[in-house]
């Protein structure tokens, strides 16, 4: 947005404060996106605080929240993470920041980071049911918020200062961090700043795969064309040591102001974040003779490795520039129908720009190689996101009801320019309705919610033509001269073919949760819930080459809305210092939508130079069902001088597709042991994830082994005069040094 158009927005609110300010009294807003403590809704959502354990350390969304029952993480290297819920991904789960939608470019790849910063943030909540219908559409597996106080709802009481450093020895890595919060003459500033630049990731000897690695599926082929090659690349990387481009650097800001009084509060915040990090996987679009080989008939898993080696030497990475303007306030009425009026717009401009730079070597190393040339012609790849978002939420509870009603509007304008731009731009126009209803007693809490969606999708599809006659009669000379640069001009005018769509989507969502207390130790959550999902952008105007997934993506513009019906019943058990909790759940998503990868005949038949040599993979529908279960129990006790709190935690999804196939890229069991010990100042955590075999897989994956995750914290904290105080944390994570392949992750 135009930095005058930014000045006058500040401008506007803070005109505003000043002239709404009268004698109605002051409200208290909770940070919890539902009005509700974490308590109240056991079982249906989990609550991180800012300081925890798990958000001690820098790293992705997707692995602060893994060891979390029923989350999960899709990884792709170290610094992209996507949060997994119960075995639903992608635009299945909604990333909020303080209740207002994310909208990066996450959806469109599996190596696309997240876009949210998670420095002194307030609490990360993970929920589902009928509270995450009044904040988002088609949030079938849920919705993750992150809560940070930029834009203060009361006034700030003291002025806070907080300064941090990290340093993390696996990437050589460091991080520095800043935040200060103050009341300046009637207004609360808010301002933080965080700086992190983390190298290359250290990993086990042999954990990264080669050629070699896969010569037991038989590729005859692949050894008479590549026995010195092979020779060549044992030495590379295998005994380095280290996951070539798996580095991260970030940089972010946050700055606010509000204006608080007894008639609400008003405020505006502006984030910025721009980050660089590697691509320690990419695909081969440009498939030569003996990649062509490997590829045909294979799955894109069995031959991760064999791509990686293809780009040994060459530098892939992205680069992320955002900006997020937020305006945000409540307006409290109190008047016989009508409490308050919470209200927001947001504006993001986004962009991922993503890279190839070959390094220089010496000698004869890439003599020969028919890529070589290609790389160094490669120019980058953007991927932009520029939105708008409009909303507010009425709130008419009276004093047997809390009852809130939601409106939404947005727009969303997505477009790929360049080298792999596998989609035309796309917009979608989005205007959403919702309705929340709850009521509590001390022995029974019922909650409902309603919410209406119609949504508008444009785009096109260019309709290639490799195998015209033209192209056939000069395929021979593609590396000539002027003729073949004639040839070429003639046949991408040629097959410059658009087909324009323009797509609507109307879908009504409702959930209905209900709590019972059945003594003083035992109570029952039990949540029914109908939630429709309309396709998106990618997923009906994909088409082209994905070497995020190494993979040519097609998509379908005559797909059908999700419709997921879900059933989650979970029991909670709370005595003095004991705790357990049951949740047991199923879910039934009609026409689930997913990748269908061809089979070994298929790919045969194609000619070599099809689809740039990648396995041909089509967004299809099919009815899903998931099911499973997560198990929870800890106890405290005294332990010596403190107190030591034990827990364990299983969890399980299975998905399969009603002709019996196995959705791809579900998560395996897990059993998850921790303690804590605690005494004044001091908390030291042991944490061991236990990760089980994969044998469940859809069509085109391989098996995944198990592995053990052990971690560490210790936190302490010393008084150094005043107010003032200092922390201490030292974490280490894998201290088993396991070989971790993760199976929802595409590396």
């Amino acid at each position: 947005m135009n930095p005058r158009i930014k000045m006058a927005v500040l401008a506007t609110a803070m005109v505003s404060a000043n002239i709404l300010a009268n004698e109605i009294e002051e409200v208290v807003i909770t940070s919890s996106i539902n009005d509700q403590s974490s308590s109240s809704v056991k079982g249906a959502i989990h609550v991180l605080t800012g300081d925890s354990a798990e958000l001690s350390a820098t790293q992705s969304l997707g692995e602060s929240l893994d060891g979390l029952a029923g989350v999960y993480s899709a990884d792709y290297g170290a610094g992209v993470g996507q949060p997994v819920i119960r075995g639903m991904s992608g635009s299945r789960i909604k990333i909020l920041n303080n209740g207002m939608v994310v909208r990066d470019v996450a959806g469109i790849g599996a190596d696309h980071v997240n876009e949210v910063d998670m420095n002194n943030i307030e609490q990360i909540e993970i929920i589902r049911g009928p509270s995450s219908l009044l904040y988002a559409n088609g949030a079938i597996g849920g919705i993750v918020n992150i809560v940070d106080n930029t834009i203060a709802r009361q006034d700030f009481a003291d002025s806070e200062l907080k300064i941090g450093l990290e340093a993390q020895s696996v990437n050589d890595g460091d991080s520095q961090n800043l935040f200060y919060e103050n009341n300046l003459g009637g207004l609360n500033f808010s301002f933080a700043y965080k700086d992190s630049q983390f190298g290359n990731y250290d990993v086990p000897i042999g954990a990264i795969l080669h050629d070699e690695d896969h010569d037991e599926h038989g590729d005859e082929d692949h050894d008479e064309h590549g026995d010195e090659d092979h020779d060549e690349h044992e030495e590379h990387e295998e005994d380095m040591g280290f996951l070539s481009n798996s580095d991260f650097e970030n940089t972010s800001m946050r700055f606010g102001l509000s204006k608080t009084g007894d008639w609400g509060y008003v405020g505006v915040s502006i984030n910025q974040a721009e980050s660089v990090y590697g691509i320690p996987y990419h695909g081969e679009e440009h498939g030569d003779e003996h990649g062509d080989e490997q590829h045909a008939g294979e799955d894109h898993d069995e031959h991760e490795g064999e791509d990686h080696d293809e780009h040994e030497g060459e530098r892939i990475f992205s680069t992320t520039d955002s900006d997020v303007l937020n305006l945000e306030g409540s307006y409290i009425v109190n008047n016989s129908w009508l409490k308050k009026v919470d209200y927001f717009l947001r504006d993001t401009e986004y962009s991922l720009t993503e890279q190839h730079a070959e390094e220089e070597h010496e000698g004869e190393e890439h003599e020969g190689e028919e890529h070589g040339d290609e790389h160094h012609d490669e120019g980058p790849t953007v991927f932009s996101n520029d939105s708008n978002e409009y909303g507010a939420i009425f709130d008419i509870s009276s004093s047997d009801y809390s009852q809130k009603v939601s409106l939404n509007i947005a727009t969303e304008d997505v477009s790929i320019l360049g080298h792999e731009a596998f989609m035309n731009p796309t917009a979608s126009d989005e205007l959403t309705m919702g309705y929340y209803l709850a009521s509590e007693t001390d022995a029974l809490r019922w909650d409902i919610a309603v919410r209406h969606d119609r949504i508008r999708r444009k785009g096109s599809i260019t309709h290639m033509e490799h195998h015209d006659e033209d192209h056939d009669e000069d395929h021979d000379e593609d590396h000539g001269d002027d003729h073949d640069d004639d040839h070429g001009d003639e046949h991408d005018e040629h097959e410059g073919e658009m087909e324009y769509f323009d797509r609507d989507f109307s879908g009504t969502s409702a959930a209905l949760g209900i709590s019972k207390n059945l003594n003083n130790e035992v109570s029952v959550n039990v949540t029914t819930s109908i939630v429709e999902r309309a396709p998106s952008a990618v997923e009906l105007f994909m088409n082209g080459a994905h070497l995020a997934t190494g993979k040519f993506e097609v998509g379908d513009v005559n797909l059908k809305s999700e419709v997921s019906t879900g059933l989650d019943v979970s029991i909670n058990y709370e005595k003095d210092d004991t705790y357990a909790v049951l949740s047991i759940f199923s879910t039934h998503v009609n026409d689930y939508i997913y990748l269908q990868g061809e089979t070994e005949d298929d790919h045969e038949e194609h000619d070599e130079h099809d689809h740039g040599g990648l396995p041909l993979v089509n967004y299809m529908q099919k009815d899903a069902r998931f099911q499973g279960y997560e198990i929870e129990v800890g106890r405290s006790m005294e332990f010596g001088a403190g107190d030591l709190a034990l827990s364990f935690i299983r969890d399980s999804v299975n998905a399969e597709f009603n002709g019996g196939e196995d959705v791809p890229r579900i998560n395996p069991a897990r059993n998850i042991y921790a303690a804590t010990y605690t005494e004044n100042d001091l908390e030291v955590s042991l944490k061991l994830k236990d990760v089980e075999s994969q044998y469940d897989f859809g069509m085109t994956e391989t098996s995944t082994d198990g592995f053990k995750m052990l971690d560490f914290n210790a936190v302490r904290t010393y008084e150094i005069g005043g107010d003032k105080t200092a922390k201490f944390t030292l974490f280490a994570r894998n201290l088993l040094d396991e070989k971790a392949r993760n199976h929802s992750s595409f590396v």
